[in-house]
């Protein structure tokens, strides 16, 4: 890592509100704490205000603006390959995001780094016809759903096509690849149960907001599935 990336990431360590020692920042950046001691003097030295002291620990003054984004290559790797995951395999508004987001990165990008937007060394194709477009409907439907938690109503065909119709209180979207399923609560079975995106015939977001009630949470829904909550 480049020392001015090094400064830009103890400063957004630093940023978050909280005490942090000069031991944790040189194990998250894998350095010595001599190479943080070091650093947080250069940064003080520029004008950043930084209370604390060597053995204590550090904190940014509140209110302090960060300066402008800046990205590594593997940075700017990542945040790509994540725009064209949400454009390739998102609903239409969350492929508008997607782009609306790399507008907002090439905007305050250096110049001599703008050209690694459009670079290919990680792509994520299209696929035609892997997704079609009432899955698509039916994906913004159920993140618009999750995001204003609203109760949902879904004609669901199973592995069997068997048609049935449900209620369900939807916590997560889980994209596993070609595949999105829906972590929800079923009205129907009193459990939580999962739906793959593209065996929703139809989804409706109804006007009731479902409510916030202990062992239906997205938590519980997560302990239940063995995964992290």
């Amino acid at each position: 890592m480049r020392p001015a990336d090094r400064l830009f990431q103890i400063v957004l360590h630093l940023g978050r509100g909280r005490i942090v020692t000069a031991a944790a920042l040189a194990e998250k950046l894998e350095v010595s704490e001599r190479t943080i001691y070091r650093d947080i003097q250069d940064l003080m030295a520029s004008g950043v205000p930084i209370d604390g002291e060597a053995g204590v620990g550090y904190r940014l003054h509140r209110g302090y603006q960060v300066p402008p984004m800046m990205f590594d290559q593997d940075e700017l790797q990542a945040l790509i390959f994540g725009a064209q995951v949400a454009s390739r395999w998102g609903d239409h508004e969350l492929a508008a995001a997607a782009e609306r987001i790399l507008d907002k990165i090439d905007a305050v990008l250096p110049e001599n780094m703008r050209p690694q937007l459009k670079s290919q060394a990680v792509v994520v194709p299209e696929m035609a016809g892997y997704q079609s477009e009432q899955t698509t409907q039916c994906l913004g439907a159920v993140r618009e759903a999750i995001n204003d938690r609203r109760r949902l109503y879904v004609c669901y065909s199973d592995a069997d096509e068997a048609s049935t119709e449900r209620i369900v209180w939807p916590l997560t979207l889980l994209y596993w690849g070609k595949t999105w399923l829906v972590g929800a609560w079923c009205e129907l079975r009193q459990d939580f149960r999962n739906f793959r995106v593209d065996r929703i015939d139809e989804a409706r977001t109804l006007t009731s907001a479902y409510p916030d009630e202990p062992g239906k949470r997205l938590d519980d829904y997560f302990v239940k599935a063995g995964g992290k909550s």
